[in-house]
């Protein structure tokens, strides 16, 4: 039914973008075997031998690096210059092999030889660096790979330096004694800090076996089960397919954890029933881009968020996912208000029911892919790590596919066209495993590459004591006044977010502010990390450079810079929630049960109340005059003084319940015959 109303669009869902240039079938296939390998070392590892670092680590970024080759070749899809490109993706393939492997080889000997490197070590490690960072310009883009190169050379300058010159010019603040190549390549390589410390390591164990894990989900029909769902719940209300646009995203982004991966897999579906709708085509794509952003923040994953967030934190995982659940909720009805305003205002309906699937049918059909959701809770909650939590998960949907299909094929009789020889039918389930192995590993490949590429970041960072330095930085800036520091945090990441991808810009953005925000300004250190990594979200939404909005456009055929500035305007509560986490620090931290549960009400009021404020519509329209006293009221329930938040929660609970008085009593007068 939904195909057909898509058809009935003249869309196929799918961007407006020109095919890419198939790759010759002997690289295909390598890919394809590449990809394969390395889904059964991430799953040996994870459930059945973990490695340690300097194997783990270096094995993945291997295989990652090799695939990356292979997928994006050096000058794209330029036949002219193939020969000349051959040359150069074989040269930096057979590179990729010795910056993954080379340490796992002769990691004895680089051990007993710990800060007497060899020649070849720093060869080695030079190598390593600028493959990488080729790889990250193929991959993840030019901006994270200049970023990377402009902190080796800030590196390299100072007095003992290749760059004395540049130490010179530079602000005394930033001044170091500068490093050599030789320095720099051993810590970046052969180091605990640097492509091979924490942000990969994360990358290579917890985000790679979620990642295949929702692969796999999507491979088997979970991606059309969660928007089918979404639709059956929500179809029928006002703007009904712009509020399963919201659910279908954050039960989608619960799996992926990618902002773009959530557009393009649910946008095909809701853009266009949007557009039928009444929704204009830059709103339709707003509202995709701004609710698929939410993936990121929604738990049990939050991209690579909450796996980082417990490294850096020692936090347990399942407790950053416990406390995200509540904001994740605040963020996802903020855009949930902004649709169904949007609706109201403009007179939009739901669709018809017999053009949506009912909900025992969806259920019927799908019901088996909540089981391993289940079963992850469930692991997570008895405290199994979550590294082996997804292997169980992805064993779990395998078997689950295969149960399901053997129950249906049992069922039908021989000769149904659904019952497949069973040879066929193994054929084709082997041929779906490979595509999740594929689909996880070009998924992952972004991921490892800007963690990889953070590793640099964070390896200069300790190196030139520039965190410490930053910290200064801020604190003069700021003047000590915690709203300046976080409106700074907030410039920062959107400017970071021009270049980096999310996960990047959390990690840079960490390292050089977190210190300063939890030692000078009192903050929690898990509310520290998260606003940051909720801040990082805003390059998705942002203009001029907003990612998901750039994808959600090409889908609904709308002009890039007007549905970048609605997404932006759909995507409020990023800028919004944070500041509750930071000032109602019980919601997220704990305390006396009335104490957070009055937090948690002095937030969701206050969201609602800026909703309100943004849009003037709550229930119906608001006076002119509501509207700054609303404005003040979310502000008082940021205030720290008791006083200030009841008189806030007030004037907003009284201000909102005028306008629902006023909205039913609107509803009950019939409208007037207009004269002739």
């Amino acid at each position: 039914m939904l195909n057909s109303m898509q058809a009935s669009e003249g869309n196929t869902g799918k961007p407006p973008i020109p095919p890419a240039e198939p790759r010759p079938r002997p690289i295909v296939m390598l890919t394809i075997a590449l990809s394969v390998a390395l889904c059964l070392f991430q799953m040996y590892t994870a459930g059945i031998n973990p490695l340690g670092l300097f194997y783990q680590r270096p094995i993945h970024l291997g295989f990652i690096l090799m695939i990356t080759f292979l997928v994006f070749p050096v000058f794209g899809p330029n036949r002219r210059l193939a020969p000349l490109g051959a040359l150069v993706d074989t040269i930096f393939f057979a590179a990729a092999i010795v910056s993954g492997f080379y340490i796992v080889v002769f990691l004895d000997d680089i051990i007993r030889r710990a800060g007497f490197w060899t020649t070849t070590d720093i060869a080695v490690g030079i190598i390593a660096t600028i493959t990488l960072l080729e790889a990250s310009r193929r991959a993840v883009g030019i901006g994270i790979t200049i970023i990377g190169v402009a902190f080796i050379v800030y590196a390299m300058a100072g007095p003992r330096g290749p760059l004395p010159w540049l130490g010179e010019i530079m602000p005394g603040i930033l001044a170091h004694r500068g490093y050599g190549i030789d320095r720099i390549a051993a810590v970046l390589y052969l180091g605990q800090e640097g492509i091979f410390g924490l942000p990969l390591g994360v990358a290579a164990t917890y985000v790679f076996t979620f990642v295949l894990f929702g692969a796999v989900l999507e491979v088997t029909g979970a991606g059309r089960f969660f928007i089918d769902i979404s639709y059956a719940l929500t179809g029928r209300r006002q703007g009904g397919p712009a509020k399963a646009a919201v659910l279908a995203s954050a039960a989608m982004g619960s799996i992926s954890g990618s902002t773009i991966a959530n557009v393009v897999t649910s946008g095909p579906f809701t853009i266009p029933l949007m557009k039928r709708l009444g929704y204009k085509p830059s709103q339709a794509g707003g509202i995709e881009a701004a609710a698929s952003t939410g993936g990121q923040i929604m738990p049990p994953l939050m991209g690579a968020g909450a796996f980082l967030i417990a490294e850096y934190t020692s936090i347990p995982y399942l407790q950053i996912v416990l406390v995200s659940i509540f904001p994740a909720f605040l963020y996802f009805l903020t855009v949930y208000l902004f649709v169904h305003i949007i609706a109201v205002k403009q007179n939009l309906r739901g669709l018809p029911a017999s053009e949506l699937p009912a909900v025992r049918e969806v259920m019927k059909g799908g019901w088996h892919f909540l089981v391993p959701l289940a079963l992850l809770v469930y692991l997570l909650i008895v405290g199994i790590s979550p590294l082996r939590v997804g292997f169980w998960a992805i064993i779990s949907v395998v078997a689950i596919a295969v149960l399901k299909y053997s129950y249906d094929w049992l069922r039908n009789r021989p000769g149904d066209e659904t019952r497949l020889p069973i040879g066929e039918a193994l054929k084709a389930g082997a041929l779906m495993l490979v595509t999740a192995c594929r689909l996880g590993a070009r998924n992952a490949l972004t991921v490892s590459i800007a963690c990889a590429i953070g590793g640099i970041i964070v390896g200069v960072i300790g190196l030139t004591g520039l965190g410490l330095k930053f910290s200064g930085l801020m604190m003069t800036f700021s003047g000590g006044n915690i709203i300046l520091a976080l409106i700074l945090v907030m410039l920062a990441s959107l400017i970071l977010g021009f270049g980096l991808p999310v996960t990047a810009a959390y990690i840079v953005l960490v390292i050089l502010v977190g210190p300063a925000l939890t030692t000078e300004f009192g903050i929690p250190l898990l509310i520290v990390h998260l606003a940051v990594f909720w801040y990082s979200q805003d390059s998705n939404v942002t203009p001029p450079v907003a990612l998901a909005a750039f994808a959600a456009s090409a889908v609904a055929r709308s002009p890039v810079m007007e549905t970048s500035v609605q997404a932006w305007k759909y995507a409020k509560g990023l800028y919004i929630i944070p500041m509750f986490m930071v000032f109602n620090p019980e919601i997220i931290v704990g305390g006396p049960v009335e104490i957070v549960l009055w937090n948690g009400a002095l937030a969701l009021t206050g969201t609602i109340a800026f909703v309100a404020v943004l849009e003037g519509f709550m229930f119906t329209r608001l006076h002119p005059a509501f509207r700054p006293v609303l404005l003040a009221g979310g502000i008082g329930c940021l205030s720290p003084y008791f006083a200030a938040e009841a008189a806030g929660m007030a004037a907003i609970l009284g201000i909102l319940g005028y306008n629902f008085l006023r909205a039913v009593q609107d509803n009950k007068v019939p409208p007037q015959p207009q004269s002739s």
